[in-house]
């Protein structure tokens, strides 16, 4: 396992950590953030997998065209 959450400035130790990590873990946590924000993913209204799947697909063409 690796660190990944830099440590607070104030902290005596300093740890290192990965910042290339940690720069793509936050790329992903906002992508959920986003897909979240869209009620029917978040409630899962879809039934079947296909639907639902297609769901996300779609509310990741409109995170990347930056439309709400």
């Amino acid at each position: 396992m690796q660190v990944v959450i830099p440590p607070k400035k104030n902290r005596k130790e300093q740890r290192k950590y990965d910042e290339e990590l940690y720069k793509l873990r936050h790329f992903v946590e906002n992508a959920f953030m986003e897909l979240k924000r869209w009620r029917g993913i978040a409630t899962r209204y879809a039934k079947r997998t296909a639907s639902f799947l297609a769901a996300v697909q779609i509310r990741c063409l409109a995170v990347w065209a930056k439309i709400s």
